[in-house]
């Protein structure tokens, strides 16, 4: 007797699981009783992370970058080494640095800040100290960026510390530099630093981001 209760019980399970995948299918849902469930997003496919590739973080890193830090024109700070020229007036005609401080010191006019400003902001300062001064009648100030201020880079590289900066130099250049990672340092990001005008900027930025004269570098230690 128990056998033929058995396949009457067997032939239902299975008219009702055909009829479950039935129904599923046509709400558009392929499901049934064997069948786990489907993502509304589509299959789920898993994509193995992928090593070597050091700008794989670029996406995100300069997501974090304020369009200022990439946009802003060169402005001037302590280290930077400029030629400065008044025609006609040999005696300030001369090269010169801008002090820690922020300022550069001038025969005649004395200090004047310089931090902040581009060679083009403080030659027209310079000229109207000259002019209000009574120093010069109609002055004609211009000035050249001799050698921009070092850059500085810490952290897991061979010799980290204050390098001379080098034009056109990324954050790759910069550890090429340094003498180059150290064992257990993380290639695919670092902390830069960078100082705008009135504010500060630091984001993780891939090993392609460009480095400007006064960045600090700050390459970490990976976790394994």
């Amino acid at each position: 007797m128990w056998r033929p209760c058995f396949a009457l019980a067997f032939v239902l399970l299975a008219l009702v699981a055909c009829a479950a995948t039935q129904a599923s299918a046509q709400a558009g849902h392929p499901r049934g009783l064997f069948t786990s469930p489907q993502s509304p997003l589509g299959p789920r496919t898993y994509a193995p992370p992928t090593y070597g590739a050091p700008y794989a973080v670029a996406p995100e890193a300069y997501a974090s970058v304020p369009p200022a830090a990439t946009a802003a024109p060169y402005t001037l700070d302590a280290g930077d080494r400029m030629r400065i020229t008044v025609f006609g007036q040999e005696g300030i005609t001369n090269t010169y640095i801008v002090d820690p401080g922020g300022t550069v010191s001038l025969p005649l006019i004395g200090s004047i800040v310089a931090r902040g400003m581009t060679t083009r902001q403080l030659s027209q300062a310079i000229a109207q100290k000259l002019k209000h001064g009574g120093f010069v009648r109609d002055p004609n100030v211009s000035i050249e960026l001799v050698q921009a201020r070092p850059f500085f880079i810490l952290g897991e590289v061979t010799t980290p510390g204050q390098y001379p900066y080098v034009a056109n130099m990324t954050v790759e250049t910069a550890v090429a530099i340094a003498g180059g990672f150290a064992p257990r340092a993380s290639k695919y990001a670092v902390q830069l630093t960078r100082n705008l005008p009135g504010q500060q900027m630091r984001a993780e930025v891939p090993l392609n981001f460009p480095v400007r004269p006064g960045d600090t570098i700050v390459v970490k230690e990976r976790w394994f």
